[in-house]
């Protein structure tokens, strides 16, 4: 498992909180209602939720990440297991699912079932919210398959796409203790619109689609994208 102890040891350190925009957009959302974040981690985002007074309960497949939130707060019920199949009591006036993490699931079935969960877990109405990259193969040139993306003093990382499985690979280098230590990562990359299929087959439809938090407009150019599908 990639966010076992060694990741998740450094992972706050290394992972910024997230922007204020970030917050407003899903306590907006979530309205009275509750919030239920797919890998939540150690808190990164659903903390800060739950300060502004939304109820927020979580899923995530480390103990090792769960362990680091739960000595945060005790205030935010957390589920141990699979975003694609393990159910937290209650109804939900949103699901989200946050930076890039819809990409750790590496098969389309697996993306499918998330999202047939998200929507078993909120109430008609309710929103499933994605932040996830586009992926980035306007920037391989021609027969390439490597792009780099990441160097400074603490190491080095680069992916490796696969554009005929829609695979890919993060390979992360960092530089402890004088030596060079391995985080390689696989993912599956999914387009925006591959995703509205996914939403649809779960019974949601998309409300809006943003190039950010700050609802920029998503264009052809967007390196990511925040969507919002809502229940029918």
């Amino acid at each position: 498992m990639f966010f076992g102890e060694r990741v998740a040891a450094h992972y706050d350190d290394r992972s910024a909180p997230p922007a204020r925009e970030t917050v407003d957009f899903l306590a907006e959302l979530a309205g009275d209602g509750a919030a239920l974040e797919f890998a939540i981690g150690t808190g990164r985002v659903a903390v800060p939720l739950a300060e502004r007074g939304v109820k927020v309960a979580g899923i995530d497949n480390s103990e090792a990440m769960l362990r680091r939130l739960r000595e945060k707060t005790t205030e935010i019920e957390v589920v141990e297991g699979d975003m694609t199949t393990t159910r937290v009591d209650g109804e939900f006036a949103l699901v989200f699912l946050v930076f890039n993490t819809i990409s750790n699931l590496t098969t389309q079935d697996a993306q499918v079932a998330c999202f047939a969960n998200a929507a078993a877990h909120l109430k008609p109405g309710g929103r499933f919210v994605i932040e996830n990259g586009v992926p980035a193969l306007q920037s391989l040139p021609p027969g390439q398959t490597v792009l780099p993306f990441r160097a400074d003093p603490e190491g080095f990382s680069y992916d490796v796409y696969d554009v005929v499985t829609q695979a890919f690979s993060s390979q992360h280098f960092y530089i402890v203790d004088s030596k060079l230590e391995a985080f390689p990562v696989e993912f599956r990359y999914a387009w925006p619109a591959e995703m509205d299929l996914m939403a649809r087959l779960a019974g949601m439809r998309l409300e809006h689609r943003y190039a950010d938090w700050d609802r920029a407009p998503f264009t052809a150019l967007s390196p990511s994208h925040v969507s919002v599908w809502r229940k029918l």
